[in-house]
């Protein structure tokens, strides 16, 4: 095994769905000198993203909370998850505080559009296992975010926060 590689440690399946029999990887060591706004998907008004205690709560437990959550519903199998890891995908998330909408923010990583081209992966044969992925990313960056405000950060709301801003943690 190459240094950096990670492969699939089997976790027992839960009953009556689906599980991703993967223990959680090492959480993302997030940027401190990143701006969140370079992020093609991100957008916020703040300059303090509170990187470090973020990470902090993820290697306290939040990043295997979220992981075990996501794992016993995403629809992921152990192959694609395990491109997910030859790739190093989870080292790309980023975690970030938006203060002025007061909650976590996240960029997710993805598959390229030209994955075929640059042949990423000998097992990515088919869009739909990178739309599969890339959701499943998605997901896991969501649930992480949900289980940092919901457990984790306990820093002080700005009461005069306007009422219309978007939720993307509820549907």
């Amino acid at each position: 095994m190459n240094v950096g590689e990670t492969t699939l440690i089997p976790r027992p399946r839960e009953p009556g769905g689906m599980t991703l029999e993967a223990d959680a990887p090492a959480p993302p060591e997030l940027e401190t000198n990143l701006d969140a706004s370079e992020h093609d998907d991100v957008d916020v008004e703040t300059s303090e993203y509170r990187r470090d205690e973020l990470e902090g709560f993820l290697r306290d437990g939040a990043w295997e909370q979220a992981f075990d959550e996501w794992a016993a519903h995403t629809d992921l199998d152990d192959e694609q998850f395990q491109i997910v890891l030859d790739l190093q995908l989870v080292r790309q998330f980023d975690f970030f505080w938006d203060d002025f909408a007061q909650r976590v923010g996240y960029h997710a990583p993805g598959l390229p559009e030209d994955w075929r081209e640059r042949e990423l992966h000998p097992n990515l044969q088919s869009w739909d296992t990178v739309s599969g992925i890339n959701a499943a990313l998605a997901e896991l960056g969501r649930t992480v975010s949900d289980t940092l405000k919901a457990d984790f950060v306990d820093w002080e709301s700005d009461p005069d926060l306007p009422d219309d801003l978007p939720d993307f943690g509820e549907e």
